[in-house]
C-alpha cells in the first residue's frame, strides 16, 4: 500500500452559503413536543445553535420555541417546512426574514480576581451594562441581558481578567411592531 497525501476539497452546499436564522414556533404545551421538534433537528443533522421554551397562554396550552439554527437557504425553507408540518406545531416564523425583529439572551458570568484583576473587572461590567449579582472576595457573578452579540464581547474581554464559568439562556425573540405571531 502507497503512502499518499489525500487532498479533500469542500463540497460548495446546494443552495448557497450557510446563514444563520431565529425562528419562532408557537405549540401545544404537551408532554413529548419539545422531543419531537428536537428529534426533527437531529434526524435530519440539522444544528441548533440556541434553544429556549416557555409556555405563553397557560388558557390555550401554548408554548413558544425560539430557536436559533443556521444552513444554507434550501435547508433553512427545509426546516420551516417540516417544522410546519408536526402535528403539535400552530404557527413557524423566520424572525431574519420576517422584518424587524428584537433578540435578547440572559448570561451569569463568573469571573475571579484579586488586586488589579478585580478592578478591571468591575470596569468592564460597568461599560457593558453588566450587573454583579453575587460578589466573594475573590469573584464576581455578572448578570448580563442583551444581544448575542454583546454577551459574546463581554466575555472575550473577561478571558484574560479571570472567566470561570458562564451559564446562558439562548435567544428570547419577538417581531416588533402590534402583530401577534
Amino acid at each position: 500500500m502507497s503512502n499518499r497525501n489525500l487532498i479533500v476539497t469542500p463540497k460548495v452546499a446546494q443552495g448557497g452559503a450557510s446563514e444563520t436564522h431565529t425562528m419562532t414556533v408557537l405549540v401545544d404545551n404537551e408532554p413529548g413536543v419539545l422531543a419531537r421538534v428536537i428529534g426533527l433537528f437531529s434526524g435530519r443533522g440539522y444544528n441548533i445553535e440556541s434553544l429556549t421554551v416557555a409556555e405563553v397562554d397557560p388558557r390555550a396550552h401554548l408554548s413558544r420555541i425560539t430557536v436559533v439554527t443556521s444552513g444554507t437557504p434550501m435547508v433553512i425553507e427545509q426546516i420551516k417546512a417540516q417544522l410546519s408540518r408536526l402535528v403539535p406545531v400552530h404557527n413557524v416564523r423566520d424572525l431574519t426574514v420576517d422584518g424587524p425583529s428584537i433578540e435578547r439572551e440572559l448570561a451569569l458570568i463568573k469571573v475571579q480576581g484579586t488586586g488589579d484583576k478585580r478592578v478591571e473587572s468591575l470596569r468592564i461590567a460597568e461599560i457593558f451594562r453588566a450587573r454583579v449579582v453575587d460578589t466573594t472576595t475573590e469573584s464576581f457573578v455578572f448578570e448580563m441581558t442583551g444581544a448575542t452579540d454583546k454577551i459574546n464581547k463581554f466575555i472575550e474581554l473577561m478571558e484574560p481578567v479571570g472567566l470561570v464559568e458562564i451559564t446562558r439562556t439562548g435567544v428570547a425573540a419577538l417581531t416588533r411592531g402590534p402583530e401577534a405571531m
